[in-house]
C-alpha cells in the first residue's frame, strides 16, 4: 500500500475541483477546506491539529491576493502543501553525534511498537553512514527480547552486546565500557516496553538518561494505532523528555495520522519513519517530501537517492548507452529487475513519481511475486536465447515454461512485454513525435 494512499485520494479530489478554475469565491474555498478537514479526520489526525491546520490554510487562502490571482486554485494547494511541511516539521531533523563517543541512543517505546526491529534498521543505516553501531539488549523482561535482537544485529551486521537479566542500568554501563575498548563509535540501547504506559517503565528510562551522557531518547509509535500514537509520545516526552520520535509500520494499513500530528502534539521532530520489513526501509524524514507524497506530487529527491543506492555510475552509464543504442536485451532486463528489487516496493517507488496520483495506480498495484516469476523464466534460458530473444519459437518457450515452473502464456506475456519496451526505445532514438533521448 501506497504511504497516506487514502489520504492523497481525497485531498486530490478536492483539488481536481480548483485547480484550474479561472476563479473562485470564498465560499467555495471554504467549502473545500471543509472537505480537506473531514479528509483529515478520518485519516486520524488529532482534532485540534486538523481544526488549526485548516482555519490556517482558511484565513491565507481567502485573502485578496489569491482570489484575484490568474490562478487561485494553484494558489490554494501551494498554501496547503507549505501549511502542510510546517505541520510536519519544516526541515529535516538530523541526528544528533556526541562530539565525546561513543554516541549513545536511548530507544523506547511500548510493546509492539517494532522498537526492537528499529533499532536493526538504525543500526543498518548507521552503517550505511560510515558508523560501527553496538546494539545493545537492555529489555530484560519480554521473554525473547534478547534473543530477538541478536538475530536482527547479526542480520545487518552491527555489533551485539547482553549480560542477561540484570539491571539495564549496569548493562549500559559495561555496554559503553565494551564500545570504547573495541571502537564502536554508536551505542543503541534497546529498552523494556510494556502494554501500557506506568511509572516502572517511566521511572527505568529516567534512571536511563540521567546515568548516561545520552545524545538522543527516540521514541518508536507504532503509525496503525493512529491517535493512541500521539498521545503516547505526548506521555513519553512529558516524563523522559524525547529529542525525536520514529514512526514505525507507515507501510501497513494505516491512515497515517500519527505521521501527521505528532510534531504539532509533541513539538519534537519526526526523525525516521519505517516503509517495510527489510533493514534498509528505514528513510530519513523529510517534511517537505512527505507532504509532497501526501498531496500527490510524488517525491523525485528520494527516488534518486534510491536508485543512487542500488545502481553505480557505471552501471548507469552502461545502461544508458544501450538504451540509447537500442541494444538492450532480456540480460539487461533481469539486471534492472535486481535493481528495481535493491530500491525497495515497486508499488511505493511508483508512487514517489509526480502525478502518479491521478493515474490512480492504487488500483493497479504491481505484483512483486509476478517480477519473481519474470526473473525465473529469463534464468530459465540460454545465454544466445537472453541476447537474441527472436529464436524462441514455440518448442524453446515450451522448455523455458517447464523450467522456469510458469507456463507458454507467461512467456509469451514477458516477450511481449520485453518488445514493447524494445519499440519505446527505439521510437525515442529516432526523436519521433519530437522525443529526445536525454543521455
Amino acid at each position: 500500500m501506497a504511504l497516506f494512499s487514502s489520504l492523497s485520494q481525497k485531498i486530490n479530489h478536492v483539488f481536481s475541483k480548483i485547480s484550474n478554475r479561472g476563479a473562485l469565491t470564498e465560499l467555495e474555498i471554504k467549502q473545500a477546506m471543509r472537505e480537506i478537514r473531514v479528509a483529515l479526520l478520518e485519516a486520524d489526525v488529532n482534532l485540534t491539529v486538523a481544526k488549526d491546520f485548516v482555519n490556517k490554510v482558511s484565513e491565507l487562502a481567502v485573502g485578496e491576493q489569491v482570489l484575484k490571482s490568474l490562478t487561485p486554485g494553484q494558489q490554494v494547494v501551494k498554501i496547503v502543501n507549505e501549511q502542510l511541511i510546517e505541520l510536519l516539521g519544516s526541515t529535516q531533523s538530523k541526528l544528533a553525534v556526541s562530539s565525546k563517543l561513543p554516541t549513545i541512543y536511548l530507544m523506547c517505546g511500548l510493546q509492539g511498537s517494532g522498537k526492537t526491529t528499529m533499532c536493526g534498521k538504525l543500526g543498518y543505516y548507521l552503517k550505511k553512514q560510515g558508523k560501527t553501531p553496538l546494539l545493545v539488549a537492555c529489555d530484560v523482561y519480554r521473554p525473547a527480547a534478547i534473543q530477538q535482537l541478536k538475530v536482527v544485529a547479526g542480520k545487518v551486521g552491527a555489533g551485539f552486546f547482553e549480560m542477561g537479566q540484570i539491571a539495564p542500568k549496569k548493562i549500559a554501563a559495561n555496554a559503553v565500557d565494551y564500545a570504547k575498548k573495541y571502537n564502536y563509535d554508536t551505542v543503541i540501547l534497546d529498552t523494556a516496553g510494556r502494554l501500557h504506559i506506568d511509572d516502572k517503565l517511566m521511572e527505568e528510562l529516567t534512571d536511563l538518561k540521567k546515568s548516561f551522557d545520552v545524545t538522543e531518547t527516540l521514541l518508536v509509535v507504532d503509525a496503525m494505532t493512529g491517535q493512541d500514537a500521539v498521545n503516547v509520545a505526548k506521555t513519553f516526552d512529558e516524563q523522559v523528555g524525547l529529542t525525536g520520535v520514529i514512526v514505525s509500520k507507515l507501510d501497513g494499513d494505516t491512515r497515517g495520522g500519527a505521521t501527521l500530528s505528532v510534531k504539532a502534539v509533541t513539538g519534537k521532530p519526526i526523525k525516521f519513519c519505517g516503509i517495510g520489513e527489510k533493514p534498509e526501509d528505514l528513510e530519513p524524514f523529510y517534511p517537505d517530501r512527505m507532504a509532497s507524497r501526501i498531496l500527490g506530487m510524488g517525491d523525485v529527491l528520494t527516488l534518486i537517492e534510491k536508485a543512487q543506492t542500488a545502481i553505480t555510475e557505471e552501471e548507469a552509464a552502461k545502461m544508458a548507452k544501450k538504451m540509447k543504442d537500442a541494444s538492450f536485451d532480456l540480460n539487461d532486463f533481469l539486471v534492472q529487475m535486481d535493481s528495481l528489487k535493491k530500491m525497495g516496493n515497486v508499488n511505493d517507488l511508483l508512487n514517489m513519481v509526480p502525478g502518479a496520483s491521478k493515474l490512480n495506480l492504487q488500483d493497479k498495484q504491481i505484483d512483486e511475486n509476478e517480477m519473481e516469476k519474470n526473473k525465473a523464466i529469463v534464468l530459465s534460458m540460454t545465454k544466445e536465447e537472453r541476447t537474441n530473444p527472436k529464436i524462441l519459437n514455440y518448442s524453446r518457450r515450451r522448455r523455458i515454461a517447464a523450467g522456469s515452473g510458469t507456463d507458454v502464456q507467461s512467456v509469451n506475456k514477458l516477450i511481449k512485454q520485453f518488445e514493447q519496451t524494445k519499440e519505446m526505445m527505439k521510437r525515442m532514438k529516432g526523436g519521433k513525435r519530437g522525443m529526445k533521448f536525454p543521455f
